[in-house]
């Protein structure tokens, strides 16, 4: 069993806590701050720990656990979690959410392995309970809800939770962190672009953060295979798609024969085509209606008024996802993650009466402004010194990575009109990995377990013995903190492939993850298993499908 712990750096870096805490954890009842009530303020011994969901934690320090509720507007009601641990290494760490929110049970699998680095760390349901996961149907005409939602439960649990941290311990943080996947994803960059004050070092996984569009993109997908029942994907087609794709592009993308997933998808121009029935319907062909829906599906949404496109479609390679994967999105009665167009047309509206003109327009017109983090001028997060680390899986079928590589062009345009100044500028304080064969923020084909909250790798609190060890090479959070207390960027993380994505079933592979635009290359020479064996280097030649800049807002 190896516990996760910090390295050496992380425990020496910043001032240990005081040997007498300013205040014992329940007194933490009578803490005071605007539109805040502290609701709970409990001692956890460890080392178990029963959250709310059920779900039970091993191997966790003592820690004291405040719950408050914040309500900066008469429908506001934002609830958040603060969790500090005995052995505070000085560090405080947001931790995002995920979908509509509404509840912990995204974030307090995150929660626990930071507490166990010695992070205090704070959550917060995003203020749209009852809202769930996928459903955000109960905040239709809750404007303030979207708003807390969008950016403003996220910078008020920051605020209030650093003030709780100071007055448990006696001082404030040395350094503040953010990390999230999706949802957390969008509110890591809404964090970089709206408060750079917030956080020195900031972690986006998989972000949503050109909200209204992705969502439109799922609808899109969904209308394609229901168009008519001929139209639809049957599970058996999904990964028929993605084997051969697989099978046409793993070299050409970059990576190996042997490779059950590609490096860089985007050079992959595979068409539905290739496997249409000559004739009759078959196991192992699509028929015509099948080739145009998943034609559609790649190319992506677009304003039929004038065909601009509004986002970049599915990428190839992510069909067969294990989860949010074709099947599971085309499969449900009625589009998943619908409920925003609710909040502008009302609970009645339907999938099947969407405009992508005046529809997308009037979408845009109301909840752009206060959910999509698209803005590439990072230029007041940069002059704080704050430092910033992207992730995204090159098969996610949800939100297309495409979009993550177009938003990271932007703001490498926005640093300087010379591409490889504006590069290597950007680079001085932003970074984008991309994770061949990751689905939507873990699992999948590839090595997909790096330090990040949704992987095996980091919720299991037993690692087989074999693990890579837990340092900055191999977690990219710990990679953060080196760059933002060290001033060391990274030049790669080590990824791992566990056996069925478990980590106690042993390693699978490992393969390097490079900073962007580099990809991992085979050395010709080693076990193509072992990520020693590899090398990042500039990848294929590929193309970057764009939205219309009215669509970037």
């Amino acid at each position: 069993m190896r516990p996760l712990i910090a390295l050496a750096f992380l425990a020496g870096a910043v001032p240990a806590a005081p040997a007498a805490l300013a205040a014992t954890c329940e007194s933490l009842l009578g803490f005071s701050h605007p539109d805040t009530t502290i609701t709970s303020a409990v001692s956890i011994p460890g080392p178990s720990f029963t959250a709310p969901d059920g779900q039970t934690y091993e191997n966790l320090p003592p820690f004291c656990r405040v719950s408050a509720v914040l309500k900066p507007t008469p429908d506001s009601l934002i609830n958040i979690e603060v969790w500090m641990p005995a052995g505070w290494s000085g560090r405080f760490l947001g931790v995002g959410n995920g979908g509509y929110a509404g509840n912990y049970a995204v974030a307090i699998p995150a929660m626990a392995p930071a507490i166990r680095l010695g992070f205090a760390a704070a959550t917060t349901d995003m203020g749209t309970a009852p809202s769930a996961n996928n459903n955000g149907d109960a905040l239709v005409g809750h404007p303030q809800k979207w708003a807390d939602w969008g950016y403003r439960a996220t910078n008020l649990m920051t605020v209030v939770a650093k003030q709780i941290v100071q007055a448990y311990y006696g001082l404030a943080q040395s350094y503040s962190y953010f990390h999230g996947c999706s949802t957390g994803g969008q509110q890591a960059l809404m964090e970089a672009q709206r408060f750079p004050n917030d956080y020195d070092g900031i972690l986006a996984g998989a972000p949503a953060h050109n909200r209204t569009h992705v969502h439109t993109n799922v609808l899109w997908l969904y209308q394609q295979t229901h168009k008519t029942p001929l139209h639809y994907i049957t599970p058996d087609k999904v990964p028929l798609i993605t084997n051969s794709i697989n099978a046409a592009c793993n070299v050409k993308s970059g990576g190996l024969a042997t490779d059950a997933f590609l490096t860089d998808a985007r050079a992959c121009d595979w068409d539905p085509g290739k496997i249409q029935c000559a004739l009759l319907d078959g196991t192992d062909c699509l028929t015509a209606e099948q080739v145009q829906a998943a034609r559609a599906i790649y190319a992506g949404p677009r304003n039929p008024a004038n065909g601009h496109v509004i986002f970049p479609g599915s990428i190839r390679g992510s069909e067969n996802a294990p989860d949010l994967g074709w099947n599971s999105l085309q499969s449900n009665p009625e589009v998943p993650y619908g409920s925003l167009f609710k909040w502008v047309f009302g609970p009645t509206w339907h999938w099947s009466t969407y405009d992508f003109n005046q529809g997308m327009a009037s979408v845009d017109q109301l909840l752009a402004p206060i959910l999509n983090a698209n803005n590439a001028d990072l230029s007041a997060f940069r002059a704080r010194g704050g430092k910033l680390l992207a992730y995204h899986g090159w098969a996610d079928p949800i939100i297309s990575p495409q979009d993550m590589v177009n938003y990271y062009q932007r703001v490498v345009a926005q640093m300087h009109k010379n591409p490889a100044m504006g590069l290597r500028r950007t680079q001085e304080f932003f970074r984008l990995f991309m994770v061949p064969g990751m689905g939507h923020c873990s699992r999948g084909a590839g090595p997909n377990a790096f330090g990040n909250p949704f992987s095996a790798r980091v919720v299991a609190p037993d690692a087989p013995s074999d693990a890579p060890s837990n340092d900055s090479d191999h977690n990219i959070l710990l990679a953060l903190v080196d760059w933002v207390e060290r001033g060391v960027a990274p030049q790669r993380i080590i990824a791992t492939k566990y056996v069925n994505d478990v980590a106690q079933a042993g390693v699978q592979m490992t393969r390097p993850l490079c900073p962007y635009p580099l990809i991992p290359k085979y050395s010709g020479a080693g076990d193509p298993n072992d990520a020693a064996s590899f090398a990042c280097a500039a990848g294929p030649p590929v193309s970057n499908p764009i939205a219309a800049q009215e669509y970037l807002q």
